[in-house]
């Protein structure tokens, strides 16, 4: 395609900073993964940041950290990547499915409230796109129940909600780096919180059961634990990538802006979906909800241009079959949601075609509505 929906911008700077590591003969997580970890948190305005092997890793040690145990129940929008889902069968708990509304792809409270139970420990709000939604309703939610709020803050990096940083809301928060976000480690994910003793216990658990590490090979396990490390080489990028995160952002912006021109006057055909800009919210790419979406991504790629669909309803998986229960919602968007091309890379031109090739769409739909 020569127009792509998503690529890593990786150059000679991350090669420079691995190769500082390759240097320092400790490529294994240290020093550069802990000043990760802490640049992390510092962007979500919390006092711990931990670097791990990937954002469902993120998940997991967070759900764990915040108590999640065998035959708990941890509810999840029925709208998600499947990820979000795996991490709570990966604690032992079974992922119960809620629906989301329609305007910003969140949570919706009150489907939540329909499925708790007294087996329910947690709930993870997910910000899909950068979105915080209903986070501050769910968190007052799970308060009033006494419930952990992990966030899957996975597409988040860098986004606000009314001015607060998504990842700050829960008791922790999950990050990915895999080359599909923001900022990229090639893989790997981080987690979040301002609870010294949930930080303990994620870095035990992704450290074969060690909060910290000795100098000789005799450390203490007390604990159980994973080997979901992220490497000094992985940081290393993570820190280079960092740096260019606010002009990305500022680029992303920018973006938005230009599809809104090339868009306007197309809807109800073709409707771009806002958010809290005003409040510092950040979209990684620019998603539109179309009545008829499958024929639009087929002829955008015709065209050149590379769209995404929205995921699957969790629902409609084998493994997270819902006994029947209906997500109106979730399903609509999943049939209605597109990721517009949003790499970092694209200029007003490459929009400029795809707003054509959008527009031709719109202009043969409302023609045969007439004829």
């Amino acid at each position: 395609m020569t127009i792509p929906w998503w690529h890593p911008v990786l150059g000679d700077e991350e090669a420079q900073a691995v190769a500082r590591v390759f240097a320092s003969g400790f490529p294994n997580d240290g020093e550069v993964t802990e000043e990760f970890g802490a640049r992390i948190a510092s962007i979500a305005g919390v006092a711990h940041g931990i670097g791990v092997s990937s954002g469902s890793a993120a998940i997991y040690c967070g759900l764990v950290a915040c108590g999640v145990r065998q035959g708990d129940e941890v509810i999840v929008p029925d709208l998600t990547f499947i990820a979000t889902a795996n991490a709570v069968r990966l604690a032992g708990a079974r992922p119960v499915l809620a629906d989301i509304r329609p305007t910003d792809f969140s949570l919706d409270p009150a489907a939540v409230e329909k499925v708790l139970t007294p087996k329910t420990r947690a709930i993870v709000p997910v910000h899909v796109n950068g979105r915080g939604g209903s986070v501050d309703e769910i968190v007052a939610l799970a308060g009033r129940h006494g419930l952990a709020v992990v966030e899957d803050a996975a597409e988040a990096l860098g986004s606000r909600l009314s001015d607060r940083p998504l990842g700050s809301f829960g008791h922790a928060a999950a990050f990915s780096f895999a080359p599909s976000m923001i900022v990229t480690t090639g893989q790997g994910g981080g987690v979040v919180t301002d609870d010294p003793e949930v930080a303990r216990r994620v870095r035990e658990l992704k450290d074969q059961g060690r909060a910290t590490r000795g100098t000789g090979g005799a450390d203490a396990h007390p604990v159980f634990g994973f080997n979901f490390k992220l490497t000094n080489v992985q940081a290393a990028i993570g820190l280079v990538q960092l740096e260019r995160l606010e002009d990305r952002l500022a680029h992303l912006r920018a973006l938005e802006d230009w599809y809104a021109k090339e868009l306007e006057g197309l809807e109800p055909e073709v409707r771009l979906v806002g958010g809290d800009r005003d409040g510092g919210e950040a979209h990684n790419w620019v998603d539109v909800l179309v009545d008829d979406r499958d024929v639009l991504a087929a002829q955008l790629r015709e065209s050149g241009a590379d769209p995404r669909e929205f995921w699957l309803p969790l629902h409609t998986q084998p493994q997270d079959e819902a006994d029947g229960a209906s997500f109106p919602n979730a399903t609509l968007v999943s049939q209605q949601g597109l990721w517009l091309p949003s790499a970092l890379s694209l200029t007003r031109s490459d929009v400029a075609t795809v707003g054509e090739a959008v527009r031709t769409f719109v202009s043969a739909r409302r023609l045969a509505a007439v004829s």
